[in-house]
């Protein structure tokens, strides 16, 4: 339960009256500091919060005088990222003057992992489809498309269901997208050699918050362990970016705001861990950057929820890393926000209902071996990014426009956790039929080729074997005279849905943004957010009210609260590109 953006939880942020140095990237040789005390441990990343209003750079010289080594200073919300080898290091912090909190640095969210279609697990949804025989998957005929076949898509367009179901195709008529909009992607990273996202990437404004931890990363591909930031090892943010703004120029697909800039504002780990100072700090980066549009399709590890003062079975420290995260998240959606950066966050996979989440027996999941049962209140639990203050929330919808079987919902409609839903596929449409379980029922976009080749989809020569065919397709053609192929592969999730609610912000955007400035264009957020809620199309609860799923158990089951213009499923109803670019520009 969001209880108005976590307002009354939280209070209003007062922001620094002085921004100074821009947050940087951290370096990975940052070397040990000597401990301030006789109780040493190995070096560890610890956040540390200053009061509201206070001065982070001052925080960072006093913490710095006590041995701690500064990693990174963010202004904006008074947030210093450190490391100490004291293990007494976050405890004898939390009592000094100016100082919020501090807490050993925990994990802020997660791009879902693939996991095997056979496996069930209620907090991790899978985004990739079952591996086809490739007579079954050709033999598929589900998510053809009605329009984006017309004169001017791209080749594999025809697959892409979910554009047609917002209505891009006519909306393209209208507005395609400017260039001078930019949609960040706060993910793994954006491979901006893909064909289809080189043309609207830009080198200039993307930037890398993260460096590689071989324990949970693997090998670092690079001496520094800092990846550029034009690469993407694990696919999940060029999969969210291809969905945003694939260019539509002539291979591949196309996006669903296929003129509009990307951004890479990475703040996920190879390994798909979301940690709370890079993730922070990309999104005090992309206000700073003039960003329009965010998009944020990861969840919360290693606590499914986080609740202010902790859940009542969690350690002090637990909570204090708890209270720390919830702080730090919400003044840094809270300062996007006010610099108009309209933010969109995916639902999740848990087929939840968010007002009323029960008991949690999965957290924390990182390191392994830690879960315990926790008791959820509601009133002080959140799922963060998308609980997060001013998160416009996207439920997931498969080609029928049924709710996802893994998509969360709400059954409190005063709680505010979904705004809107968009098409992020659904496996398991279509029972008893040959389309069940098949790939096309999953939404098609861009994907690495290191990550094709490393997952086994697509040989060392460059072609799909015979398993993952009807999965991952191969498109070449000439772009600017060069021949060039990308590769495309069937994802499913909540992580697909939130980017076209993203692409069709920055429709809306590109259709109403004015010069601001000397060289700036854009619009307001809440502008944004309120065209996108109002031009979204209704849906009705399915009769009966409780959608069940078949071929899974009874706990899927879910009941739709509401009226056909706003309910618990879809919110204000399925984003449509059209109704929402269909003004006059001002």
């Amino acid at each position: 339960m969001r209880h108005q953006r976590m307002a009354a939880v939280l209070g209003a942020f007062a922001l620094g009256a002085t921004g100074l140095t821009a947050t940087a990237a951290p370096t990975a040789d940052a070397g040990t500091s000597a401990s301030t005390t006789s109780t040493t441990g190995p070096e560890t990343s610890y956040v540390v919060l200053a009061d509201r209003g206070g001065s982070a750079s001052d925080l960072a010289d006093r913490l710095k005088a006590k041995g701690a080594k500064i990693v990174s200073v963010n202004d904006k919300i008074g947030m210093v990222t450190v490391t100490s080898t004291d293990t007494g290091f976050a405890a004898k912090t939390r009592t000094m003057d100016g100082v919020y909190g501090a807490a050993e640095e925990g994990i802020v969210g997660r791009s879902p992992q693939r996991l095997s279609q056979g496996k069930l697990d209620k907090n991790k949804r899978i985004e990739r489809p079952p591996t086809p025989a490739a007579s079954q998957a050709k033999a598929a005929s589900v998510g053809k498309g009605k329009g984006q076949g017309a004169k001017g898509a791209d080749p594999l367009d025809d697959k892409l269901w979910g554009l047609d179901m917002i209505n891009t195709a006519a909306a393209h008529q209208v507005e395609s997208g400017d260039k001078r909009v930019k949609v960040g992607v706060i993910d793994t990273g954006v491979d901006a050699s893909h064909p289809d996202i080189a043309p609207n990437f830009d080198r200039k404004l993307s930037r890398n918050f993260t460096y590689d931890i071989p324990a949970i990363d693997g090998p670092c591909e690079v001496e520094s362990c800092v990846d550029p930031a034009d690469v993407d090892n694990g696919g999940h943010g060029t999969h969210v970016a291809g969905t945003i703004a694939a260019s539509k120029n002539g291979i591949g697909v196309s996006g669903v705001a296929p003129d509009v800039s990307i951004v890479n504002v990475r703040a996920g780990q190879d390994s798909g861990y979301f940690f709370v100072g890079p993730t922070v700090n990309a999104l005090t980066y992309s206000a700073d950057a003039g960003l329009d549009v965010v998009n944020m399709s990861f969840y919360v590890d290693p606590w499914a929820y986080y609740c202010q003062g902790g859940a009542p079975e969690d350690s002090p420290e637990e909570a204090a890393e708890q209270d720390m995260t919830i702080e730090s998240m919400s003044r840094a959606l809270r300062y996007a926000h006010s610099k108009d950066v309209t933010l969109v966050g995916a639902l999740g996979n848990a087929s939840t209902d968010l007002s009323n989440p029960g008991t949690d027996s999965s957290s924390p999941n990182f390191p392994e071996g830690n879960e315990h049962e926790r008791t959820i209140d509601n009133a002080r639990c959140r799922d963060l990014p998308v609980e997060g203050p001013e998160v416009i929330g996207v439920s997931s919808v498969g080609p029928t426009e049924r709710k996802s079987y893994f998509s969360n919902y709400t059954k409190d409609l005063q709680s505010d956790e979904i705004e809107v839903s968009a098409p992020g596929g659904d496996s398991r449409e279509y029972h008893g039929t040959p389309d069940y379980r098949s790939p096309a029922n999953l939404i098609l976009s861009s994907v690495p080729e290191n990550v094709v080749k490393s997952e086994g989809s697509v040989d060392e020569d460059g072609n799909v074997v015979p398993e993952a065919e009807g999965s991952v397709f191969k498109d070449c053609g000439k772009v600017k005279g060069k021949q060039v192929c990308g590769y495309y592969e069937y994802y499913q999730g909540t992580s697909m849905a939130s980017p076209h609610a993203a692409g069709v912000s920055a429709l809306i955007v590109s259709r109403y943004g004015t010069k601001q400035g000397r060289s700036g264009f854009g619009l307001d957020a809440d502008t944004t957010r309120s065209v996108l809620l109002r031009s979204a199309r209704d849906k009705a609860c399915p009769e009966p009210r409780t959608q069940t799923y078949p071929g899974l158990p009874s706990d899927y089951d879910a009941e739709c609260v509401g009226s056909e213009r706003f309910n618990g499923f879809y919110g204000e109803g399925i984003i449509d590109a059209q109704a929402a670019v269909a003004k006059k520009k001002p």
